[in-house]
């Protein structure tokens, strides 16, 4: 199984204990609103359980998927708190099937500013960063 197949099922499940085995050790996670990349397993896994638990809420879905050998980029749309969210999933994969990159970009700047404030209480709330 190849990470795309591994994502969709994360997702589709809404699995995020999934991750674990998706995530290759050393995967990298580049946010929309966190500028320094999240190194590893650990981080990278973090960020995107926080990221399926605040947009998989039954608006979210794929609306285009572009694929290469190793990647896929998929375009989604969500709703957080009727402001609607849309952006691209960039998966990067290695030939055991791990993912090792995942970036994401967001639009419009309304949902981006949402959901910064959004992650930084569910990392605060789980010990990742100090409280404001």
């Amino acid at each position: 199984m190849d990470g795309l197949a591994g994502w969709h099922r994360v997702v589709r499940d809404n699995d995020p204990d999934g991750l674990e085995a998706l995530l290759a050790e050393d995967a990298v996670f580049l946010s929309p609103i966190v500028h320094t990349p999240q190194i590893g397993r650990a981080k990278a896994g973090l960020y995107l359980r926080l990221a399926l638990a605040l947009l998989n809420n039954g608006a979210f879905r794929y609306v285009g998927e572009w694929h290469a050998p190793g990647s896929a980029v998929l375009e989604f749309e969500g709703l957080i708190d009727g402001v609607v969210v849309n952006g691209v999933d960039m998966i990067f994969w290695n030939e055991a099937g791990r993912i090792t990159r995942f970036k994401v970009m967001v639009r419009p700047l309304k949902a981006i500013n949402l959901m910064h404030e959004r992650m930084r209480m569910m990392l605060e709330s789980a010990g990742a960063i100090p409280a404001a």
